[in-house]
């Protein structure tokens, strides 16, 4: 298939030209990289790529992430032409499309996954060789790398005293807005090049409510208090906004310092556990803690697709799975207790739900969702201790106790069609305490 718009691509960017390349970052305002291109000097072709390195490896044809993104980018392109400017936007390999574009230079923002980090390389590497330069900026996180360290200059690996110099390090110039508005006159001019549609890039389109991008000051201000109950509702919802950028995490920071630190603190979970992958890149693909690759999982097929399915007869289980399925959201309580089911109850390799969370999640992010499986599984940095096996009747009863989000999604709870509970608690909770002390011994 020929690349979409690359020869327009060609004839736009040229050695008098800069490019900004939006990756994780689909927004106009207060957009660190954006505001450097626009203040370079040059005239600026924005570029987006659909990268066939990623969305080939997405096995849904009618991935809702894809559609949130393409949607983004239709916005993007409305604001862009009331500007006499135009989205450019590709679809192919990055390293093969950038040998055929060749700008002066290459603004984007930094991006802490491995594979980002070696694509991002490369590129660099073939810029330069014709003397065009690349240059990356801090954009989704308030602190990276090793921004927030120990005193001796080696990174956290728990969380409360990360927090506490994370906090300490803060400064009004971090939560900072780029007035990039400023600089719109600075986009290259071009009539509006056509966007190519889902299918053009081999997907379906599909039927999605995506969260409002709107921050809700009294959710934020309720939040300690309304978290923890999935019936309630007591989150924000922007955490799809913040995976793909079209809110920035400054904007957010500015109203966490003074509405709610146990929302603040949600925002540097997010920090530390980019710093970490940052560091520890092993941990995308293994345990954090080696003694962990110890553990002799069970790995029962048909005991995972029960739990993918929410068929455990464990209802808060099943009602999170159910959740997930339809909408590609999960309360983060909710998260907590579904992933120490299959990790602690199951004793599957808790790779497994990570990967199956990775095909499901609107919200999909490395760093994230691996620091939360590890966490679940005890494997990771800041674990919870591996003999934490959550009760999930007890988190019922704690977190939904008039049975309302279960009832929602679980319509069939208390009935004959309901399947029995596919595990007994106390015996899940001893196979693992055994297993979990034979493979730490």
């Amino acid at each position: 298939m020929k690349p979409f718009n690359l020869e327009k691509a060609k004839a736009l960017i040229t050695r008098d030209t800069a490019v900004f390349w939006f990756r994780r970052d689909l927004r106009l305002q207060d957009n660190a990289g954006l505001y450097h291109a626009l203040r370079s000097g040059k005239p600026v072709v924005p570029v987006f790529i659909f990268d066939t390195q990623i969305l080939d490896k997405l096995e849904d044809k009618a991935d809702k992430r894809v559609a949130f993104i393409h949607q983004s980018l239709q916005a993007m392109q409305q604001s862009l032409a009331e500007q006499g400017s135009s989205l450019v936007v590709l679809h192919g390999d990055p390293v093969a499309l950038y040998k055929h574009l060749q700008p002066a230079a290459l603004y984007t923002n930094h991006d802490y996954e491995p594979y980002a980090r070696s694509r991002d390389a490369q590129i660099q590497q073939q810029l330069e060789r014709y003397g065009g330069t690349f240059h990356t900026c801090k954009d989704q996180v308030i602190f990276e790398k090793g921004e927030v360290v120990k005193d001796d200059g080696k990174p956290y690996t728990v969380f409360t005293p990360y927090s506490r110099k994370w906090k300490a390090a803060l400064k009004p110039y971090f939560l900072k807005s780029y007035p990039t508005e400023k600089y719109f006159d600075r986009f290259v001019k071009t009539p509006p090049l056509a966007l190519p549609s889902l299918a053009d890039i081999g997907f379906l389109p599909v039927q999605a409510e995506f969260p409002e991008r709107v921050i809700r000051q009294s959710i934020i201000e309720q939040y300690d208090q309304q978290r923890n109950f999935p019936a309630v509702r007591g989150t924000t919802r922007l955490s799809v906004h913040l995976r793909f950028g079209t809110v920035s995490i400054r904007k957010l920071a500015q109203v966490a310092v003074k509405k709610n630190e146990a929302w603040l603190n949600e925002l540097i979970w997010r920090d530390f556990y980019h710093m970490i992958l940052w560091h520890f890149p092993h941990i995308e693909t293994r345990a954090f803690k080696p003694a962990y690759e110890k553990v002799a999982w069970r790995n029962d097929a048909g005991e995972f697709q029960r739990w993918c399915a929410g068929q455990t007869g464990y209802p808060i289980v099943d009602a999170g799975m159910r959740e997930l399925n339809a909408t590609g959201f999960m309360h983060n309580r909710v998260r907590m207790i579904v992933a120490s089911f299959l990790t602690k109850h199951l004793l599957i390799d808790w790779r497994w739900g990570e990967a199956y969370f990775a095909k499901k999640l609107l919200d999909f992010d490395l760093a994230a969702n691996n620091g939360g499986w590890q966490w679940a599984a005890g494997s990771g940095c800041d674990a919870a201790p591996y003999f934490r096996v959550f009760n999930p009747e007890l988190q019922t009863d704690k977190f939904d106790p008039k049975f309302e989000y279960i009832k929602k999604w679980v319509p069939e709870w208390g009935s004959k069609d309901y399947p029995k509970p596919l595990v007994d608690h106390k015996m899940a909770r001893d196979r693992v305490l055994k297993a979990y002390q034979e493979a730490l011994s």
